[in-house]
């Protein structure tokens, strides 16, 4: 590596220490956004408590989340997002086959099938 490509790279590594020690500020910051949960889950055709065991965590969590009064970070935001854009690959890959939101899944009802039933 030439002299000049290592001393950017050193002078790099050195920026992004300051900036996660505070001393600094970064120049960009991405920020994404949870997209709107309840739609999503309405998307699905699923419960609260459906979609809570579908992607991991409790209904009540799920809960402060549509309400506001809480926020989902990490893995779940980036699970919300995909399902915002693409529920039926999220009901695949967590719930089996299923070719479209309002289709029959092996492991839950669609809402339509459970207010047929009652």
């Amino acid at each position: 590596m030439k002299d000049n490509n290592f001393a950017k790279l050193v002078a790099s590594v050195k920026e992004a220490g300051e900036i996660k020690a505070g001393h600094r500020t970064p120049s960009r910051v991405y920020e994404i956004r949870p997209p709107d949960i309840r739609m999503v889950r309405e998307r699905l055709d699923v419960s609260q408590g459906e979609f809570a065991v579908m992607i991991g965590v409790s209904t009540r969590t799920l809960q402060n989340w549509e309400q506001g009064r809480r926020q989902p970070e990490g893995p779940a935001k980036a699970l919300l997002t995909i399902a915002s854009r693409n529920p039926s690959a999220v009901f695949d890959a967590l719930n089996g086959k299923r070719t479209g939101p309002t289709s029959k899944s092996r492991r839950f009802s669609t809402r339509a099938e459970r207010d047929s039933n009652a």
